[in-house]
């Protein structure tokens, strides 16, 4: 069997959840199965790379994206599957479906409807990357959902899609790439480098600029945390340059209202963000949507204890007074789940013992039920479903 994997995302331009997926289920797929990778960016090695149309340039950023689509459909002729992955290569999976006769599987790490947000970001383009998602998760011959909770809200979104076509496969965390390590007293601790109190309880978060991460709820809710905690914020790749401004203002108050904040706006490697996961007493994943969140597993395999808020797939990862602490969501009251955000967090500090139970229950349910060598085995038995 010959899959197209179709991906914006591959390394080494990864920078979401779904990159990460795609990156993982092809290293373990190509013991299976042959895979050509198709990806958008700058070329590289190991892939095919599409680029957008240059007479496009300046033009609206989801119409570039799809004349990428074109070159990769074009470019997928050989494939008996192809499988794409986000809105961003839904287009160019349906194509290719259409012109060579072959299956179309199509996985969804979230939809459109449920980030109106970007809007924002696109613009008009948002009609359109909301119509090419509609238009290939409706005709796709499988849709995998990467949560249970995902599965709902698809079938929620497109009830015309019929549920038998749609099937659950989770995410999943390499615990060999990702675990505990001790706090590193060499000069390349990047902790050491932004002048982290080692003797202090850290917070840590992990993720983009985007409403959909939450980041200003974290920040608002960081104002009641107890005095002694510092706040590492790894986020960057602000969405807008209007939610840019807000959450540095919001840094910035915060800052001047207390000490140990820590912003690092770069991209991280693995292995820093490895030492600030495991350093910290508590991972905070405060999305009001999530698919299914990598990143609460690449905390829970690091032994980290998490505070999450209970949005979408986070309640299969993580498990409430098991692995760490669920709070509410509420779209209507933000000023409530920012404080029990802040409750939930202190709770674990004023207790490292159950923080640390916490972290190391999070870490075995990482090994016992987030495999990607099972998961790429689940994959492969839809295509050949679809095949048939």
């Amino acid at each position: 069997m010959r899959v197209a994997m179709m991906t914006r995302e591959y390394p080494p331009e990864v920078y979401g959840g779904a990159g990460v997926h795609v990156t993982e289920l092809v290293a373990q797929l190509r013991s299976l199965c042959e895979v050509d990778v198709h990806c958008m960016g700058a070329p590289r090695d190991g892939a095919f790379v599409h680029q957008p149309d240059p007479a496009l340039k300046g033009a609206n950023p989801a119409l570039a994206t799809l004349s990428a689509d074109l070159s990769m459909a074009n470019a997928a002729e050989n494939a008996d599957v192809v499988h794409s992955h986000t809105w961003y290569t839904g287009l160019a999976g349906h194509l290719a479906a259409l012109l060579y006769g072959v299956p179309h599987v199509l996985t969804a790490h979230s939809l459109e409807p449920m980030r109106p947000w970007k809007a924002e970001q696109l613009g008009g383009g948002y009609r359109i990357s909301s119509w090419v998602e509609r238009t290939a998760v409706e005709a796709a011959d499988a849709v995998i959902a990467v949560s249970s909770g995902m599965r709902d809200d698809v079938l929620h979104t497109y009830p015309a899609l019929d549920p038998s076509r749609v099937h659950v496969v989770r995410n999943g965390i390499d615990t060999d790439v990702w675990y505990p390590v001790e706090p590193s007293g060499s000069e390349e601790s990047v902790l050491a480098e932004l002048g982290v109190d080692p003797a202090r309880p850290i917070v840590a978060f992990v993720g983009r600029i985007t409403r959909q991460k939450g980041v200003a709820h974290l920040v608002a809710a960081a104002h009641r945390f107890a005095p002694e905690v510092q706040l590492v914020l790894c986020a960057g790749a602000p969405d807008t340059p209007e939610i840019a401004a807000e959450v540095t203002a919001a840094v910035q108050e915060l800052s001047r209202a207390r000490t140990g904040v820590f912003w690092v706006r770069e991209m991280l490697p693995i292995g820093k963000i490895r030492e600030i996961l495991s350093a910290a007493t508590v991972f905070v994943c405060p999305s009001v949507y999530e698919p299914l969140g990598i990143v609460n597993l690449e905390a829970m395999a690091c032994a980290t204890a998490v505070v999450a808020s209970d949005v979408g797939g986070i309640p299969e990862v993580v498990a409430d007074h098991q692995t760490g602490l669920l709070v509410h969501y509420d779209q209507g009251d933000p000023t409530f789940f920012e404080t029990r955000l802040a409750d939930a967090v202190n709770a674990l500090v004023a207790d490292p013992e159950r923080a640390r139970e916490y972290g190391v229950a999070g870490r075995q349910r990482c090994i016992a039920e987030f495999s990607w060598a099972h998961i790429a085995e689940q994959t492969l038995e839809i295509y050949r479903k679809v095949s048939n």
